[in-house]
């Protein structure tokens, strides 16, 4: 059943075309992905779908009576709630239900107690609070009372997540669900989303969630899309299938240009004198032969400045935020090509960690000493700080007009946009006009210009595309320097690093050998060889249990007898109030408060009744 009918769409701003005459659909319970190069337009065909912007031309049809929910990669949300407050300002009816019941409660109306019970009841949304605390802790959001205002942005992020997830909507819209997660969340929302009975149609530069959770693959290029049905190892298969039959037909199309255009440069020059059947269809060879297959390459040879023996060395590096303790003791040396990743929850203290490095945040105790020859290159996750007003060559030429590379060599400003993806087309228009990607991009151009032999990358895959992250890899790959990347992409993280640091809070930073998965594959190994330990304290415990009461005296003291001779008429008395209430509870003739009451006396009794009975076998079994 189709939920989403795209029909020939058409975005323009001012004279530049987003993307055009674009047609697709989405079926129900398909799990589908956009992929495309930053500045595509994928973030504002989303606002589109969703009737946040509007489209020049086209139709844009959801099935009628589906409940559709939009994640932006800015939050959305009222700073004067709480986090709770947030969740609950959902109009999803379950949750306005459950809310108005909560109300209810406190106010003691009986009349409003009444009225939001039935309210509940009708729409079976008994397990709705439940859920949303369970989503809310698997996001580590559990003080809800926190205000919004005053939560970090990664915060902010999981709220918006937590709430369009608490929804279940029919068709779920995802931009960049990813960013501002720990590894732990991306891997329990993977999972999530993988077993959601929600149609879902999102934006993400994470491979490895590409191709776990979705199913379909729509690829924008050159103002077009291209459908492919499968997750992303497929895609990337079958992408290179098309542009290899591209190519093909694009270099038969050539040869024949040539022919053609001998033929026509030798007709005379009166138009009529020719076949206008062949003129034509020369002019349509012409459109397919003047194509080009736009195979990124990233080529970066700036010139790397020469490492010396020492790199950089930390002895006893202390840190603390108050009570707080953010690292504790460390020490460690850096050798030449060394590949460090850093993983570990959010506020374990990775950011500090790097600025400490680089001498941007001072230590409480120990020394960081850093080599005469070593040059740092940062790349953090603040967007660059330039005048959006200005040019995107001038923000090149303001740090060097011409850039030094390898062997002596130079390059102009231009040519080196033009290696970073950056078309000449796109020189001079203003900084505020480019993507995120494309801003992050620029700054990169910016760092590396500095010719660094230390790199240190904060979230350097954020914002930017599969494309431009793969030819980066590729770059990462060759760079002879010493590097540090803190990522959560998992791919990203697996082939470029050869060890990890793992901040595991309260100081601790441990040195594991291997990349991410192979990490994650020893905490798995490790939590499954303590789960059957644990099975096996179980089934070892009963027989430990019987061998002491073995040795237990005998005989049951004073106190003991006095306790179980009354304990006959203590059961008997808890037995009957239990009757009692419940022949209330089945009374029709009660009002609410005492049906609420009766139902929490009936709960204490019956807790009761159970310890009695338990002390009852207890000291039953020394009674003489």
């Amino acid at each position: 059943m189709n939920l989403l009918s795209v029909e020939n769409i058409t975005k323009t701003f001012g004279a530049r075309a987003i993307f055009n005459d674009l047609t697709f659909g989405v079926d129900q319970g398909q799990k589908v992905a956009i992929v495309a190069k930053n500045g595509s337009g994928k973030t504002t065909l989303l606002r589109c779908l969703i009737g946040l912007d509007q489209v020049d031309d086209g139709r844009i049809v959801f099935r009628n009576g589906i409940r559709v929910a939009f994640m932006e990669q800015t939050e959305n949300l009222d700073e004067t709630h709480s986090i709770m407050e947030e969740v609950f300002s959902h109009d999803l009816p379950e949750l306005q239900a459950v809310k108005a019941y909560n109300i209810a409660m406190l106010s003691g109306d009986e009349t409003l107690i009444g009225n939001s019970f039935e309210a509940i009841t009708e729409l079976n949304a008994w397990d709705t609070e439940n859920k949303v605390h369970q989503i809310l802790a698997s996001l580590k959001l559990e003080d809800t009372t926190q205000l919004i205002s005053n939560l970090s942005g990664g915060q902010k992020k999981r709220v918006a997540l937590a709430k369009v997830l608490i929804g279940e909507p029919d068709f779920l819209i995802l931009d960049e669900p990813t960013n501002h997660l720990d590894l732990d969340m991306i891997e329990w929302l993977e999972e999530y989303l993988s077993k959601s009975k929600s149609t879902i149609l999102m934006v993400t530069h994470d491979r490895y969630f590409l191709e776990v959770v979705c199913d379909t693959i729509l690829e924008m290029e050159d103002q077009t899309i291209y459908k492919y049905k499968g997750n992303f190892s497929y895609y990337l298969e079958k992408k290179a299938e098309r542009q290899e039959q591209l190519g093909s037909t694009i270099d038969k199309a050539r040869n024949t240009m040539r022919k053609e255009l001998d033929w026509i440069r030798r007709q005379p020059k009166a138009r009529g004198t020719k076949q206008k059947a062949r003129v034509d269809s020369f002019q349509d060879l012409k459109a397919v032969a003047s194509q080009r297959i736009d195979e990124d390459e990233l080529e970066i040879p700036v010139k790397m400045e020469r490492l010396g023996s020492k790199i950089v060395e930390i002895h006893k590096m202390n840190k603390a935020f108050g009570e707080k303790k953010i690292i504790n003791d460390f020490s460690y040396v850096f050798k030449r090509k060394e590949r460090v990743g850093i993983v570990g929850n959010n506020g374990t203290g990775k950011s500090t960690f790097l600025n400490m490095v680089q001498g941007f945040e001072p230590l409480d105790k120990g020394t960081v000493s850093v080599g005469d020859t070593i040059v740092f290159g940062y790349f953090n996750q603040e967007i660059i700080k330039v005048d959006e007003d200005k040019k995107v060559i001038d923000v090149i030429r303001d740090i060097a007009e011409f850039i030094p590379l390898e062997k002596g060599k130079t390059m102009s400003a231009a040519n080196f946009l033009e290696k970073f993806l950056f078309p000449r087309a796109m020189h001079h228009n203003y900084v505020y006009k480019l993507s995120g990607g494309e801003k992050r991009r620029l700054k990169l151009m910016t760092i590396l210009m500095k010719n660094p032999n230390f790199l240190i990358l904060d979230e350097p895959t954020n914002d930017l595309d599969i494309f431009v992250m793969s030819v980066l890899e590729d770059y990462l790959r060759s760079f002879q320097g010493c590097l540090i990347v803190v990522s959560h992409d998992r791919y990203f993280m697996d082939k470029m690093v050869d060890h990890l640091f793992v901040f595991n809070g309260e100081g601790e930073i441990k040195d594991i050998f291997g990349n991410y998965t192979v990490y994650r594959q020893n905490i798995a190994q490790i939590l499954k060889d303590e789960q059957k330990a644990s099975n096996k304290k179980l089934i070892e415990t009963p027989v430990v249990a019987v061998k002491e009461k073995e040795v237990e005296k005998r005989k049951l003291n004073f106190k003991e007898k006095v306790e179980f001779k009354n304990m006959d008429a203590d059961l008997e008395k808890l037995e009957n109030e239990k009757t009692i209430l419940t022949e209330k509870l089945s009374d029709p003739s009660l009002s609410n408060k005492e049906l609420i009451d009766a139902g929490n006396r009936l709960t204490d009794v019956m807790s009761e009744l159970e310890k009695k009975t338990e002390r009852w076998l207890e000291l039953s079994e020394f009674a003489e």
